[in-house]
Parts: C-alpha cells; sequence; structure tokens
C-alpha cells in the first residue's frame, strides 16, 4: 500500500477543470513555503528519540538563525537529554491561522540533526532565540540549559489539501521567508469586501474559469493571488500571478491595479 500524507491529492473534494489556461500560476517554492511558515510562529512540536530508541514529542519555543530552529532546552527535560544522547530530531510547526479545519492549514516538518553551536555561531543562536523568545533572557544562560541549532536536512511542507512538497536542506536554508504573506490579511480582507467584481474577472480571464459566478481571495504571497471560484460546474481554485515578485505588502495595491488593468483588455 503506499504511503499518504494528510493533503494528498484523494484527499480533496474534485473539483472542475480550467476551462481555458491559467496566465501565470507562479508560486513559492516548498523552501520558500517552509521558511515563510518557520518565521510565523516561535512554537512547534519536537520529536526526539529516547535511550530506548522511542519517539518523543514534545511542545517547545524556537528561534531561527538562517532559518535553522534554535532550542533552548534544559538539562532535566526528558527532550533535553534524548538531544544529548541523540542528535537526529525533527521539529514539527504549523502556520498560524483561523481555519475552522485544521487540516486545512499550513504546516511543515523540518528534520535533520542538532548541533550545539560555539563562538560567534553560539552567541548569534542565542540573540536569534531571545528574539523569538523573551523570556529566555531570564534562564538561557544558566549552566542546566543548552542551546541548539537544528540542522535542516529535509523540509516537508504541506500546504492544505491538495499542496504538498519536500525541499532538500539546501534549498531550505538557501530560501527567504515571503514578504507578502505574513501582512496580506488586511489587503485580503478588503479585496473581498469591495473588489468582488474584480477578482470574478480575474477568474474569467487569467485564472482559467471564464465560467466564474463569484470569486474570493484566500491567500496573497509575493508572486499572487490564490482564489476560490464559484461556477455552474462548482467549486474549484485557482492562481492570479503578478507580473514581477513583489517586494513587500506595500506593492500588493499597485500590483492587484496592474492586474485589474489587465483582465479587462483581456475581456
Amino acid at each position: 500500500m503506499a504511503i499518504r500524507d494528510h493533503g494528498d491529492p484523494g484527499d480533496a473534494p474534485s473539483v472542475p477543470p480550467p476551462l481555458t489556461e491559467v496566465v501565470n500560476s507562479v508560486r513559492p517554492s516548498a523552501a520558500e513555503e517552509a521558511r515563510t511558515i518557520a518565521a510565523s510562529t516561535n512554537v512547534g512540536t519536537l520529536a526526539s528519540l529516547t535511550a530506548t530508541g522511542d519517539p518523543w514529542a514534545s511542545f517547545v519555543t524556537y528561534g531561527l538563525l538562517d532559518g535553522a530552529p534554535v532550542l533552548c532546552v534544559s538539562h532535566m527535560a526528558e527532550h533535553g537529554r534524548n538531544l544529548a544522547g541523540d542528535p537526529r530530531a525533527s521539529i514539527a510547526i504549523v502556520a498560524p491561522s483561523t481555519e475552522a479545519d485544521p487540516l486545512a492549514n499550513g504546516r511543515i516538518t523540518l528534520a535533520g540533526t542538532v548541533e550545539e553551536p560555539t563562538g560567534a555561531e553560539l552567541a548569534a543562536a542565542r540573540d536569534a532565540h531571545v528574539a523569538a523568545v523573551p523570556a529566555a533572557k531570564y534562564y538561557i544562560d544558566y549552566s542546566d540549559f543548552t542551546v541548539w541549532v537544528l540542522r535542516v536536512d529535509r523540509a516537508r511542507w504541506v500546504g492544505g489539501y491538495g499542496r504538498m512538497d519536500s525541499a532538500t536542506g539546501p534549498a531550505y536554508s538557501a530560501a527567504r521567508p515571503d514578504p507578502v504573506a505574513p501582512h496580506a490579511a488586511g489587503a485580503i480582507a478588503h479585496l473581498n469586501a469591495d473588489h468582488a467584481d474584480s477578482l470574478a474577472l480575474l477568474a474569467r480571464t487569467l485564472g482559467g474559469f471564464p465560467d466564474t459566478d463569484t470569486a474570493l481571495c484566500t491567500g496573497a504571497d509575493r508572486y499572487g493571488l490564490d482564489l476560490k471560484v464559484s461556477t455552474p460546474r462548482g467549486v474549484a481554485y485557482t492562481r492570479i500571478g503578478y507580473s514581477d515578485p513583489l517586494d513587500s505588502a506595500d506593492q500588493m495595491r499597485t500590483a492587484a491595479v496592474e492586474l485589474v488593468g489587465r483582465a479587462r483588455d483581456l475581456s
């Protein structure tokens, strides 16, 4: 039997396919998605191995040093003893969300081995952890705490139902968090509240669904907009890409205006 993961295409309801070509469906890579989720919070679930080889899951806080999770763990904690005995570990991180269905949320697993940083890297790792977890300044320098850096060998990203991919450690390390997605909630709400007709136009002309009745923006990143489309054939999802990647959420308005102008020229 084939191994399946939550978010496999077979888990998603069937949707009507596009009737025309989607003009630009480019989206962030799995490595970029993973870096964005890692930067969106400071908590996760650490998986370590006990002395007898059993898996052990623990709630932890972390900071990021060039994308690598930085942990500050007490020797008294079971996972602290586990990491000292076996450096193999992974951390599962769930992106903040208001989704009613937890399995529709974006999440990642970063797997690799932990190391105790030294010298300048130790100072940088300490600062990265305290920056993300301010309360750690009260205990991070105690002798019974250790700072660990998780060297990521593999990143697994699941974007919800039907969207998932893996990235290598080097690809994850080289990627950068999306500068738009974490700050796009207000712009998305504005598009849905005040520009529903324009979103439907985008779906009809650029998104491959000329039979669109209504469209709802469900996400935005530096490359474009995700739309949930209602058609007489059922509900579908599509992607509308910008002409050029954005460097900040402040550029969303100009990019959206350009998209609508292009769509009107094609309608």
